[in-house]
């Protein structure tokens, strides 16, 4: 009698040859057929895109506010790749001004200038991830294949030493006259092309401001700031920030005194208001908005930008089709288009106002997404907001009997819309005949174009993927809230009996 370990051996041991013939397939069998999507041609650009993604994702108010406590607390785990030896001397600057008041809004807006000049511009590629990258350019890629596209497509433009953008490089060459002047010519008399403007532009848009302005971010600060000098609201009666207490023991209190001291050097709302209509043809419309008297608009940018976010959302339903081929040269006309209207805007505060309202704006988030403020405002503690101070914009936009949308819709748009058009305004989209850039430009770009899309049907009404519209969101929002603007506050007070108009108090702009 064998043991199982003798009839294993024995089993294990045994070979048999079998001889396979193909047979016919009999009725019932399942066959297992698949369609393979057709192979996505690479273009040299799509690193442009990496690029501005990681350059745009670098400024969030995540960092933006991690960096200002850094500074502030003396916390050195998380500097994010800025020098120490700069973080010191931000620290010393805001420890040495932060008893004297109105300085110490002064030292926060200086740590706010730092964060954006070391953040901006589109050369740097860092805490880049490999792993999502690689999904959307469809292919594996590393961190160091991707620093080694980035330095390929640049030495690829370099010329005498610099590197340009093919945007700018077109520009450029075609005026041979005017000199680029050297790195160390920073004088503002030496005529010439600063160097500054040719490498690493800017990773900014100002539709970014427009739409937190539409959201009503500015607005809701203001009412704060006017609780704070003690002004009342006598457009809603009874005032809901009436009791609204901001005590002394804590520095919100100082800042805030800085941030009102300092009324006379921020940007107005008209004054933004008149380059949205410059760089855009977007207008904001209220009460605080005079009628508008501009010199220079982009009428053409809205219906020339939405009917490229509807000719996208049909390529993405011919492209999700495996059965079909989807044709991008629709999508590549169309960016040549809003390219243009874009290039006519950049002039005059093309550069210098986008950041300025940047550098505003995002104080304005870091001042409201202060512990003190949810403390003295309020909020909904269960609505998942996507960073702090959106809850307290909501708060007071609910006490004022503002338009009830969230503010989360339109810091979607503000991020999505800055995104998108930074990559159609640097790329040379006018000398691009390859059909495949433009194919490659909407599959890159999808979660940020579909994510807009729908931030806009959910403000305005409209759906972009059915139709392209061409009105502007101010007038949607109007209809869709015909109430809005009721007391609404005049940036020109009328005081007193008759109709005697004095100047307004600072931080007056209350509503459009």
């Amino acid at each position: 009698m064998t043991s199982p370990e003798d009839e294993y051996v024995s089993t294990a041991e045994t070979r048999m040859e079998i001889d396979v013939q193909p047979g016919p397939y009999r009725k019932g069998d399942v066959v297992p057929v698949a369609l393979r999507r057709t192979d996505v041609p690479r273009t040299r650009d799509q690193i442009l895109w990496t690029l501005i993604r990681n350059r745009t994702n670098a400024l969030s108010f995540e960092r933006y506010a991690r960096f200002v406590d850094l500074v502030i607390c003396g916390d050195d785990r998380s500097r994010d790749g800025h020098p120490r030896k700069d973080i010191a001397s931000l620290r010393q600057h805001w420890a040495d001004l932060r008893p004297f008041g109105a300085d110490a809004y002064g030292a926060l807006k200086a740590t706010t200038e730092y964060f954006l000049m070391h953040e901006v511009g589109i050369v740097t590629l860092r805490d880049v991830d490999a792993e999502e990258e690689s999904g959307r350019l469809g292919r594996s890629v590393t961190a160091g294949q991707l620093g080694r596209l980035r330095n390929e497509y640049y030495d690829d433009l370099r010329q005498n030493g610099r590197r340009r953008l093919p945007y700018i490089d077109l520009i450029i060459d075609r005026l041979p006259e005017i000199p680029i002047k050297d790195v160390g010519e920073v004088s503002a008399a030496c005529y010439g092309i600063s160097p500054t403007r040719l490498t690493g532009p800017l990773a900014l848009e100002l539709i970014w401001s427009y739409w937190h302005d539409e959201g009503m971010l500015s607005q809701a600060f203001n009412a704060v700031a006017l609780r704070f000098q003690n002004i009342r609201n006598e457009r809603v009666k009874p005032d809901p920030l009436a009791r609204l207490e901001i005590d002394p023991l804590r520095p919100l209190n100082n800042i805030l005194w800085g941030f009102v001291q300092d009324e006379w050097d921020r940007l107005s709302v008209v004054r933004r208001a008149y380059e949205y209509d410059h760089e855009y043809g977007l207008t904001l419309i209220g009460k605080a908005i005079p009628k508008m008297r501009t010199a220079d608009s982009r009428s053409q940018f809205l219906g020339a930008f939405h009917n490229l976010l509807y000719l996208c959302s049909q390529f993405y339903r011919e492209d999700d089709d495996t059965t079909v081929v989807a044709d991008g040269f629709p999508i590549l006309n169309a960016l040549k288009e809003v390219h243009i209207i874009l290039a006519h805007g950049a002039h005059n505060q093309f550069g210098d106002l986008p950041w300025t309202a940047r550098v505003e704006m995002l104080i304005q988030q870091w001042l409201l997404g202060r512990p003190e403020m949810r403390e003295f405002l309020g909020g909904r503690v269960m609505v998942p907001y996507k960073e702090p101070w959106m809850d307290r914009v909501d708060a007071v936009k609910s006490m004022m009997g503002w338009n009830d949308i969230s503010v989360t819709h339109f810091h979607d748009l503000a991020v999505f819309g800055e995104q998108i058009l930074l990559s159609i305004r640097y790329a040379s989209w006018t000398e691009e005949n390859n059909a495949a850039s433009a194919g490659n430009w909407a599959r890159y770009w999808r979660p940020e174009i579909q994510g807009y899309v729908h931030g806009y049907r959910a403000v305005t009404g409209v759906d972009l993927t059915e139709r392209s519209d061409d009105t502007i969101p101010a007038l949607h929002l109007r209809r869709r809230h015909p109430g809005l603007n009721a007391g609404a506050v005049d940036p020109v007070a009328t005081r007193g009996r008759g109709r005697r108009r004095v100047p307004a108090q600072p931080a007056r702009e209350l509503e459009w």
